[in-house]
């Protein structure tokens, strides 16, 4: 297992040097997926409880069961906990691990996307609904049909900067380890080797796996199409490879858009970046563009990005306030920079 990579730190130094505070400290959040409804921030994170499991690179110890949403007047504003949004107990097809969440609107309703495993140990992606932005949401009896693994993130395609934008909703997914997604390769799940994360990943010399897009039908409760894959090259068009672990993609995608370009960011996993391409569609390819974060304590990465009031906000986590215990998170935001090329400035996350 890849070492945390900051190690034998000063909890107190490390937070004084932290370019940012946890938004909440009466419960550990991680995942922070933000939006923006109705001139406010909300932020739809995982809530990380102390289950007593050890580490395990499956990510057994992360025993999430329960959504609270976040909301902040401002950036810099108070966070508010608005309470419980959603359990795993009111979930009929789900049995455990609500890990990262993401949320949508559209015609005045608010959709919660989440991740689980189902009875059987396999991760499917359900959808609960409300009337309002911070819950309490409603499941749909089943999971969205074909969905797997873990990390939706939904994005509205509304910006009419470019042709063809009609204000779809795209949704992108995947997670390679714990997160499931090598063991779909075949389009079935694979059984085999439950218990090492490696297995059925490709070798270093090829392809890296691709995190998966799949248009939304209407009511935004299915697929419309079947997922493929978003494709992620390097400065010479070429697909990165699986060994090339400080680029490719392992989990925890995210999509905006910045003057007409489309942005897919993502993490790195066990090389603790967070990573952006960019695109001229929804569907890719997307050419690699650099990193946006540099590593925090602890061992997951995962983010989101905004803009509100005329700049743009990185979101994201790390367990300075658990003091290093790699499942027990914090969100937190800092702003991000687009240069005058549309290139996003790299973020060091302690000063």
């Amino acid at each position: 297992m890849p070492e945390d990579p900051i190690d034998h730190i000063d909890f107190d130094e490390l937070n004084e040097k932290a370019i940012s505070q946890p938004l909440v400290t009466h419960i550990y959040t991680a995942d922070p997926s933000a939006h923006v409804f109705n001139g406010k921030i909300y932020i739809y994170p995982s809530h990380d409880i102390d289950a007593g499991d050890a580490f395990d690179d499956l990510g057994s110890h992360f025993a999430m069961e329960d959504y609270h949403v976040i909301s902040m007047d401002s950036a810099g504003g108070k966070a508010v906990d608005n309470g419980l949004a959603l359990h795993v107990k009111d979930v009929l097809w789900a049995e455990k691990q609500m890990w990262a969440p993401d949320a949508a609107e559209k015609d005045g309703k608010y959709y919660l996307f989440f991740p689980a495993k189902d009875h059987s140990g396999i991760f499917r992606i359900g959808v609960a609904v409300s009337d309002s932005p911070s819950g309490p949401f409603v499941p749909q009896p089943e999971a969205i049909k074909e969905s797997f693994s873990i990390d939706p993130a939904v994005f509205k395609d509304a910006c009419p900067d470019n042709g063809g934008n009609d204000g779809s909703y795209y949704m992108y997914f995947g997670g390679i380890w714990g997160g499931q997604l090598q063991r779909w390769r075949t389009n079935s799940f694979n059984a085999d080797q439950p218990e090492s994360p490696v297995a059925h990943l490709p070798n270093d010399n090829e392809p890296s796996l691709c995190p998966k897009v799949a248009k939304l039908t209407d009511d935004l409760l299915e697929f419309a199409e079947t997922p493929k894959d978003l494709l992620i090259i390097d400065e010479n068009g070429n697909p990165l490879l699986q060994g090339d672990t400080e680029r490719r993609f392992f989990e925890a995608s995210w999509m905006h858009k910045y003057k007409g370009k489309y942005y897919f960011s993502y993490s790195t996993g066990d090389t603790h970046y967070l990573c952006y391409a960019t695109g001229d569609n929804p569907y890719g390819p997307f050419t690699y563009g650099g990193r946006i974060l540099n590593p925090v304590v602890g061992w997951t990465s995962h983010h989101s990005i905004v803009e509100f009031d005329n700049k743009w906000y990185l979101f994201y986590h790390d367990s300075s306030l658990s003091k290093g215990v790699t499942h027990l998170r914090s969100i937190k935001v800092t702003e991000l920079i687009h240069d005058e090329n549309g290139k996003i400035i790299t973020i060091d996350p302690y000063k």
